[in-house]
């Protein structure tokens, strides 16, 4: 895997830019859904990285349940052997979900079946910091939840992986 160093971006630039280059820019923030990036271009002036981070978890938060689940289901499933957009391919790498061992890529694929067979999305979770092992055992919990409680947690992962990945693109989102 090649070595990335994302592009930091100030306020003065983003609050700059016009709605083609803001998508450009947060559009993969959200997998494959950059219709959060061009829904939350609507909120500048942003007043701070956090009034960035905000706006896009508005934009998903106001959008609907069709759309939201849509967003779920653009998801890659967690050690799917298909291509992956680049933010899924380095946090499933750092992981340790693309180097499989025969019995964990096929125990995945057995558990990543019986979730979305159950729920009708793909699991979720943002796997920074977290070890195949945890993974695989927050799927099996997690498979116990009801339909609502889990739409819920996946949202709320969808909003974790997010800030994970606008922390590489603003920077500390706490200042301003």
């Amino acid at each position: 895997m090649q070595d990335y160093s994302p592009v930091r971006y100030g306020l003065d630039e983003i609050n700059g830019m016009d709605q083609d280059a803001f998508v450009a820019v947060f559009g993969g923030v959200f997998e494959d859904s950059p219709w959060v990036a061009g829904a939350a271009w609507q909120s500048r002036p942003f007043k701070s990285n956090a009034h960035v981070v905000e706006a896009l978890c508005e934009a998903v938060r106001s959008a609907g349940r069709q759309r939201q689940l849509a967003l779920l289901c653009a998801h890659p499933e967690l050690g799917a052997r298909k291509p992956l957009t680049g933010y899924s391919a380095r946090e499933q790498d750092k992981a340790g979900l693309q180097q499989g061992q025969d019995e964990r890529v096929a125990l995945l694929a057995d558990l990543n079946r019986r979730y979305r067979d159950k729920f009708g999305f793909p699991f979720i979770i943002a796997v920074k910091g977290l070890d195949p092992d945890r993974i695989i055992e927050c799927f099996r919990e997690r498979l116990e939840h009801s339909l609502e409680d889990e739409f819920a947690e996946c949202l709320g992962q969808v909003f974790r992986i997010a800030g994970f990945r606008l922390e590489e693109l603003l920077g500390d989102v706490d200042e301003g």
